[in-house]
């Protein structure tokens, strides 16, 4: 694949196509789609984390005035599949963990639904169950694969050896907290029956992967199922996989025959039921001679894992790949616990797995008397370490050493705690972060005229908010040789072609291939002067360049952190990243979501951690008054930059996927600054001030 577009709309930054709907409100989510007359849907959870559904009384309930039904697993319909567990709502008596659905109540409004659903009587005998997560747990197993497919475990020479032969050696336990994904939007979900056929309005990155999910359990043809999601508030991978309160909604609609049903989930709810960040334990150890140069790359890595779902986090992975080593050699295991169903959040695997490695690295770095920039230049691989393939493009290098020139990294004093100012220890850290280019096959894209001059794209891609809607038709544009004003777009329905799921930075690479493979072929069928109505459509090519090349995107991250002297404080007052990610398609677009993902990694670093209560196996802080993220005082100046990168084998326009390697480095860059500003090395995050109280 080497016939790049050329620039011609590509690299520019027209207004997005859907803003002018969201800042005049008229933007329609899932949750704002007019329908007539609809109910709505509260949900009862479990208050056990593990146990037996003994009586579940809605006599209440249903007197009150307004109430529509109420759902358990008493009277539910049975489901066509249950292979997913986590779907399968009101299958069992069972209880798995705290925060399972256990009734669900459909009323005329949500205030009668939210009160009817106080009223319902649960009784559950209480099991013993167990959710503490630890390294040295005898029940610990490893997984057939990793999430992407990726080996469980990897081993390439020999560890002992290789530390025995270092200078310079470490072996540190790193930790990183349970996350709650929480977009903007909750889970929301409005459904309807017609005729036997389901429409789903729904708050999902993926109308196809959502259509085939919910037929699958409730035992329809895909064709029967209708899903549609023209603006979604977020999601950071949280709604990339459908959740139960989808089947819930289906099932609450049936339950009350011709009428709309809604479902929004609380933001208490969200915490139990749509998935999560696992914690993660990881094991570094490292090697390196007198030079700098690494001996010794070995990451073993520990999760979690719901006892009813396995979700297996590829946190070692991302190690595979940074570094040069002789010697390798990373593991994972899990814990199945009693526990909600862990699930993707922004970068999996590779934003916790590069903080106990980045971390590490510094450590060794400053141990053999070397600046941590250079040091990750000086084992800078010439082929994947991982796989032995060469780069289809690798730039970490030049990341390096321009970020480190905009920062001002010269000026750096190495010694910690050199800077002090009213009471505040400053100091500055770096990191490195690499995200894979991910491609996911099986989109179909339509063009059509539809005027002279100008041209329909449909494809059932969602925009989550990253500006699909814009990029798509900027590539479209590109292809057919128009102008951007020219082509509209037509998304997020699966009354458009199949397409795959925002997921993994793979959206621009795949839809962005399939709308220009068709794009090709209506130029191709029809030429430059096509009839109004002409239509040709095309499937995302399928090609073996993957097989030749380690395709990645790679960035460096730096970061300015104050600590009060005397409180314990953190505060970074600048982060700074640049990275390596192909071609931009759209300048404004990408440093919104650098930026964005920056500062995420800055909440996780300084304020995100679900607190779990062991007693009790439910997160205790499970709203925005005591889960903290970041805002805007947290972020006071965060700069976005990248490096010119011609990729000819990614994908026709050479881009890499952006939406994630901003939050991957982050977290260890601000650790890295911390331990510059205070002489406290911290292994574990968040970084609360109690770390640096002496």
């Amino acid at each position: 694949m080497t016939d790049l577009l050329r620039p011609r709309v590509l690299g520019q930054s027209p207004t997005r196509v859907d803003g002018p709907a969201k800042v005049t409100g008229t933007a329609r989510y899932a949750g704002d789609q007019r329908v007539s007359d609809p109910a709505y849907v509260h949900l009862v959870q479990a208050d056990v984390a593990r146990g037996v559904l003994t009586e579940v009384d809605v006599s209440a309930a249903q007197a009150l005035h307004g109430v529509l039904a109420v759902l358990t697993p008493d009277n539910a319909p049975r489901l066509a599949s249950t292979d997913d567990a986590e779907l399968a709502a009101f299958q069992s008596h069972e209880v798995a963990f705290r925060g399972q659905v256990v009734a669900a109540v459909v009323a005329r409004t949500r205030e009668i639904a939210r009160h009817a659903a106080a009223l319902v009587r649960v009784e559950i005998d209480q099991r013993p169950h167990d959710v503490h997560l630890s390294a040295d747990r005898d029940d610990l197993y490893a997984p057939e694969k990793v999430n992407g497919g990726s080996a469980t475990d990897t081993e390439q020479g020999d560890i002992g050896t290789g530390l025995a032969h270092s200078p310079f050696t470490l072996d540190q336990t790193y930790t990183t907290a349970w996350y709650n994904n929480n977009p903007l939007e909750p889970h929301t979900t409005t459904a309807l029956w017609l005729d036997g056929d389901l429409a789903l309005y729904e708050s999902t990155q993926g109308v196809h992967t959502t259509r085939e999910s919910t037929a699958r359990v409730l035992g329809l043809a895909p064709e029967r199922v209708h899903v549609i999601a023209p603006h979604v508030g977020g999601g950071f991978g949280s709604k990339g996989t459908v959740h139960v309160h989808v089947i819930i909604a289906a099932l609450a609609a049936k339950a009350v025959p011709g009428t709309p049903v809604k479902l929004a989930l609380t933001r208490q709810q969200m915490f139990s039921l749509v998935g999560y960040r696992t914690p993660t334990i990881q094991r570094v150890r490292l090697g390196c001679d007198a030079d700098g140069r690494l001996a010794v790359v070995a990451v073993d890595a520990v999760g979690q894992t719901a006892r009813i779902k396995e979700f297996a986090e590829q946190t070692a992975v991302p190690s595979r790949t940074v570094y040069a080593a002789p010697n390798r050699r990373t593991t994972h295991r899990l814990a199945a616990l009693d526990v909600p169903v862990p699930s993707w959040m922004r970068a999996p695997g590779e934003c916790p797995g590069m903080f106990g490695p980045e971390v590490a690295v510094d450590e060794l770095a400053i141990a053999c008397g070397l600046d941590p920039v250079e040091f990750r230049i000086r084992n800078e691989p010439d082929v994947d370490p991982d796989t032995g393939k060469p780069f289809s493009s690798r730039n970490l290098v030049a990341c390096l050493r321009e970020g480190a020139r905009r920062f001002g990294w010269e000026h750096r004093d190495p010694a910690p705690r050199a800077r002090a100012e009213s009471g505040w220890l400053m100091g500055t850290g770096v990191a490195a972060s690499t995200y894979p280019v991910n491609r996911i096959p099986g989109s179909v894209a339509t063009v059509r005229c539809t005027a002279p001059g100008r041209y329909l794209v449909s494809i059932g891609a969602v925009d989550i908010g990253t500006g699909t809607w814009t990029s798509l038709a900027q590539i479209a544009a590109d292809a057919l040789g128009a102008d951007f004003t020219d082509v509209e777009m037509r998304i997020g329905d699966t009354a458009r072609p199949r397409a795959s799921v925002a997921g993994g930075s793979s959206g621009i690479t795949s839809w962005g291939s399939t709308v220009v493979a068709a794009a090709r072929e209506f130029r191709r069928t029809f030429g430059d002067h096509p009839a109004e109505g002409a239509e040709a459509s095309a499937a995302m090519p399928e090609d073996d360049v993957g097989e030749e090349y380690a395709m990645h995107a790679f960035g460096a991250q730096f970061a300015e952190v104050r600590v009060h002297a005397d409180t314990g404080e953190v505060r970074v007052p600048r982060l700074l990243g640049v990275f390596a990610v192909g071609r931009v398609v759209n300048p404004r677009l990408a440093r919104s979501q650098l930026i964005g993902g920056m500062t995420m990694g800055l909440s996780m670093a300084l304020h995100e951690h679900s607190v779990l209560d062991e007693r009790f196996g439910h997160v205790v802080n499970h709203d925005f008054a005591e889960y903290h993220i970041a805002t805007n005082s947290d972020v006071p100046h965060v700069e976005a930059h990248w490096v010119e990168e011609h990729d000819p084998h990614t994908n026709p326009m050479g881009t890499k996927g952006i939406g994630e390697i901003g939050i991957v480095g982050t977290a260890a860059a601000i650790a890295n600054a911390a331990h510059h500003a205070t002489g406290v090395r911290v292994r574990d995050l968040p970084l609360t001030l109690d770390h640096f109280l002496e």
